[in-house]
């Protein structure tokens, strides 16, 4: 359901002064001690950015998927890490309760993760199953009532912080000897659920990710989510799919604070007496990176509008990804370069950005992946169409 659209445009100039007041001038901060702020977190529930996604039945605020990207777009105007905080909440750690959890279940996670009461985080990557999601090892056994949970899940996002975890885990089928995979809700506070030590990462600093083991892990049948087994996999594809979408408004507000830094700093900064703005190839580097942020913005947009309408849009959500993280890159290497050996210091943030947008090419599904998703794909419609 949209937001009225006066009401929108409100939540809209609320979080960019948000962003630009309280959030811009925490960055460095957060960068040196690798933390968000508890009160920027208290700050975050009060505008009710954990449930921007969650149904406004269960307290959240319900947005569309162009009102979320919209919203995202200037979210992403400032440090990963502040998203990251509620992010979870909104995309893969309560989406696939929204899409797929039984009543009960909706009624138990999603008002405390609409509130930002509990943190949830998506447990899908393992040591040999990052891109190939398909060949995950973790296992869930049943035992009378209950599943028996082993099994080791790697670079999760949230996990040190987090209150539930969506778990997915192979469970046994008799019409498939390799089982099938099954999506659970598991409490952090479950016996034989253990952390392992917080990641040291590139950039991102504030994020924070960790292995998550599970040994003899007992949850109850009623922790299945939906309630049903074996639908795990479709569960997730559904979830990544608006998650694509999600990161790719990321990347272009992102794209779009680092355009605006580079142009202000070329504007003032003089070589041979003249601002470098004024040289042709800076305004070369400018206009290409301004282009190709604009592409992604209307690549995002059309793609959420379909997403509204009920289209089938995993094809376009995987080109949106693959190209909004590609392109910010290309922007990030290009402030760079604009700011020359200032953009190569810590104190004009933008070495942290360059850091930063990295990732973006690598989660919610690598480049390649999404290359070979989206050839698939054409090969599919095509042979569909002949």
């Amino acid at each position: 359901m949209s937001l009225d659209p006066e009401i929108f445009q409100q939540l809209l100039e609320t979080v960019r002064r948000f962003v630009k007041e309280r959030l811009v001038p925490h960055e460095a901060d957060v960068s040196r001690s690798d933390r968000v702020p508890e009160s920027i977190k208290h700050e975050m529930r009060d505008l009710g950015l954990f449930g921007l996604s969650i149904p406004q039945e269960f307290g959240g605020l319900g947005l569309t998927m162009e009102e979320e990207v919209r919203v995202t777009f200037e979210l992403g105007r400032t440090s990963p890490a502040f998203r990251s905080v509620f992010g979870t909440n909104n995309g893969i750690g309560s989406q696939g309760i929204v899409m797929d959890g039984t009543d009960e279940q909706k009624r138990l996670y999603l008002p405390r993760l609409a509130a930002g009461d509990i943190i949830s985080s998506f447990a899908l990557t393992e040591p040999e199953a990052g891109s190939d999601a398909a060949s995950l090892r973790t296992t869930a056994r049943s035992d009378g009532d209950f599943y028996v949970l082993n099994g080791t899940k790697r670079f999760i996002t949230n996990a040190p912080h987090a209150d539930l975890f969506t778990v997915f885990a192979r469970t046994e089928s008799a019409s498939r000897p390799e089982g099938v995979v099954t999506a659970f809700l598991v409490d952090a506070r479950t016996p034989g659920l253990s952390l392992g030590k917080i990641d040291k990462k590139m950039g991102q600093s504030g994020s924070h990710t960790c292995d998550v083991i599970f040994e003899d892990c007992k949850v109850p049948a009623s922790a299945v989510l939906g309630g049903e087994e074996g639908q795990g996999f479709k569960t997730a594809m559904k979830v990544l799919d608006r998650g694509r979408l999600h990161i790719s408004a990321f990347c272009v507000g992102v794209a779009d604070r680092l355009i605006a830094d580079s142009l202000s700093y070329a504007m003032q900064r003089k070589q041979f007496g003249q601002p470098i703005a004024e040289f042709q190839l800076i305004q070369a580097m400018l206009a290409d990176s301004r282009a190709e942020s604009y592409a992604a913005k209307c690549m995002v947009l059309e793609t959420a509008r379909g997403k509204d309408r009920g289209d089938n849009v995993s094809t376009d959500a995987a080109c949106c990804k693959m190209f909004a993280s590609e392109m910010v890159g290309r922007v990030a290497d290009r402030a760079v370069q604009i700011h020359g050996g200032a953009g190569y210091m810590e104190e004009y943030g933008i070495e942290r950005a360059y850091r930063d947008v990295r990732l973006f090419r690598i989660y919610e599904g690598t480049t390649q992946i999404h290359q070979i998703l989206i050839a698939r794909n054409m090969v599919k419609e095509a042979l569909a169409a002949a």
